[in-house]
């Protein structure tokens, strides 16, 4: 076979995977470990071609000094549905058997490093057992978010019933690949008032949209348009990692936005939409058409409306900066966190070691009780309780009071006063589509904006995507929601560029996401919305748990803890369209879920 495949008789390894536990914790704070969004390069060259012409395949072993190959199993070492990491020497492989044939990738998720060894391996492709992202196994292409990139695809071959992979020592190191994209060879780019795509926010929905559009072959101007001062970047770790600085939270670098001709408008607020004339107007009055348009601007956080709101030191977060800050008043002082919800227990979870006190103050008996049930919502209370975090449940704030202008006290409705040098509100959010009342984009009475499972609004050429918008869940009839999680507003990103492009792509991922707290990990799959029952198996106790939660027959979502890959494989199974039956998970035998490959 040439190149790599005629150096003499390999030596023959063979590997048994454990992963150090140590490992295990470092999950969610790898925004500046291996797992990083921006240690990755570009796989080949992208050129410009037109939508019509097919892409080069890049050429993925530049020499064969770069190779490295090693006969890895027997045929017969690995069942059918069953996966293995395996050494080259430069690096590990993933090594997948399917339908009685081999699949070598990389082992890493691109997203935050997790081992797809353990993750689930169905119907041509593996799931990443820490937050679902899903990869093709014949291509490593990234089928399902959360992440951008894809994996590496290594060569197999088998010979005298021994399995040899062959690979980029290049490849392996970098256990990502970004898709090939094209370029933009639109003269204007950079200088006229209209753009091809106008893309309005630059979170997961905003980016991945660009993004798309530049690997399916589309050349024309995109403009990305957003509120921040900083390159999109990863929000959702910023209540999970206060300190992470602007740099070791970007999503691309800025060499990235240049070589892809996506360009990026930053502190840039768009007031008027007007789709009768294709064109947007900006706050400093600078002017824009656009032949589409991609609304993702997010929501805004809601803000405390009692005496004293606006006292120095009261936070929402919603920035790096604002982030850093808080960390930063809160050493050795008192932080006081309004709202028990997902980003008020996070933050609570990360001052606790710089903090001389925390407190949270929230309206329900319990933290997540709404989304996870009471007796998972008391587990987890227990948890903050052991780690000195004093509750305040049932009550609310009454009044900030400042010394010299800086918060000294928060005052609760129950007449309580805790001491607060800073304090942190959680309290919910609202869509950010104001500046689209008068547009006649359709809004609906709380302000989403609806969208069809194609993410179009009601205006032909208007799409919307995110946090921002209610949408058809396929696998829960078509039910209008609004999901506003990290995972799928890549998604809807993606949906939204292919429905540009004509492709008639529709959404249907199945929801899934995540929350982390004392170097644990909480992953959740499915809509649970008016769940009416919650089967528990596992214990409670120790936060070694599996939770379904039904609605009358069926189970509609799941929850677990240190119970890897469960929701995965759950999630898989709902993406598959089979329904799971309440009585299934009541018995406590998992077999049906748990068993080898689908």
């Amino acid at each position: 076979m040439g190149g790599c495949f005629s150096k003499p008789k390999p030596v023959e390894l063979k590997i048994e995977v454990v992963l150090p536990e140590k490992e295990r914790g470092k999950e969610e704070l790898s925004a500046s470990g291996k797992g990083s969004p921006r240690a990755y390069q570009g796989n080949g060259t992208a050129r410009h071609f037109h939508a019509e012409e097919r892409l080069p395949a890049p050429q993925p072993y530049p020499s064969p000094q770069d190779c490295v190959e090693a006969t890895v199993c027997h045929v017969k070492d690995l069942e059918n549905g069953q996966m293995r990491e395996v050494e080259l020497g430069w690096g590990k492989v993933l090594l997948v058997k399917e339908n009685g044939e081999f699949h070598a990738l990389g082992h890493k998720c691109p997203h935050y490093g997790a081992p797809l060894v353990k993750g689930v391996l169905s119907r041509g492709r593996v799931r990443c057992p820490w937050h679902g992202a899903c990869f093709n196994i014949s291509t490593g292409d990234l089928e399902d978010f959360p992440g951008l990139d894809s994996l590496h695809k290594f060569q197999v071959k088998i010979e005298k019933e021994k399995v040899y992979v062959r690979a980029s020592k290049q490849a392996l190191q970098l256990q990502r690949r970004t898709k090939v994209m094209t370029k933009c060879i639109s003269p204007s780019a950079g200088h006229s008032g209209s753009t091809n795509v106008l893309i309005v926010g630059a979170g997961a929905a905003g980016l991945v949209c660009a993004e798309t559009l530049r690997q399916e072959g589309f050349s024309d101007r995109i403009v990305l348009c957003t509120l921040d001062r900083h390159l999109p970047y990863d929000r959702a770790k910023l209540s999970k990692s206060l300190d992470a600085q602007p740099e070791q939270l970007a999503l691309r670098p800025k060499e990235f936005f240049r070589a892809y001709g996506i360009e990026v408008l930053t502190e840039a607020q768009v007031v008027t939409v007007d789709v009768r004339n294709k064109k947007v107007v900006f706050k400093d009055g600078f002017k824009l058409e656009y032949s589409k348009l991609l609304l993702a601007p997010g929501s805004s956080p809601k803000i405390l409306s009692c005496k004293g709101k606006d006292v120095e030191n009261v936070f929402t977060i919603r920035t790096p900066e604002d982030a850093n800050r808080v960390v930063r008043l809160a050493r050795g002082r008192n932080a006081v966190i309004v709202g028990a919800g997902f980003l008020g227990m996070e933050v609570a979870a990360y001052l606790t070691e710089k903090a001389h006190s925390v407190s949270v103050v929230e309206l329900e008996e319990m933290p997540f009780r709404k989304f996870l049930g009471e007796r998972v919502g008391r587990a987890l209370m227990k948890m903050f309780e052991n780690n000195r975090v004093k509750f305040y449940m049932q009550t609310e704030v009454s009044e900030l009071r400042a010394q010299e202008g800086k918060l000294q006290e928060v005052v609760l409705k129950s007449s309580k006063v805790l001491r607060a040098d800073v304090c942190v509100v959680g309290i919910g959010a609202v869509p950010a589509t104001g500046f689209l009342r008068q547009s006649g984009i359709g809004l609906d009475s709380r302000g989403f904006i609806p969208v069809n499972k194609m993410m179009q609004t009601n205006i032909p050429g208007v799409f919307a995507a995110g946090d921002a918008v209610t949408f058809p869940l396929a696998w829960r009839n078509n039910r209008k929601v609004n999901i506003p999680h990290w995972q799928m507003a890549h998604a809807q990103g993606r949906v939204a560029a292919q429905n540009m492009l004509a492709q008639e792509a529709e959404i249907n991922t199945v929801p899934y996401l995540w929350t982390a707290m004392f170097g644990k990990s909480l992953r959740y799959a499915g809509y649970g919305e008016g769940f009416d029952d919650v089967i528990i198996q596992g214990d409670l106790e120790e936060l070694k748990f599996v939770a379904f939660y039904t609605k009358g027959d069926e189970v509609i979502a799941v929850a677990s803890m240190n119970y890897d890959p469960i929701v995965s494989k759950v999630a898989e199974v709902l993406a598959s369209g089979r329904a799971i039956r309440k009585r299934e998970v009541e018995t406590g035998d998992m077999s049906w879920l748990t068993g080898k490959g689908s």
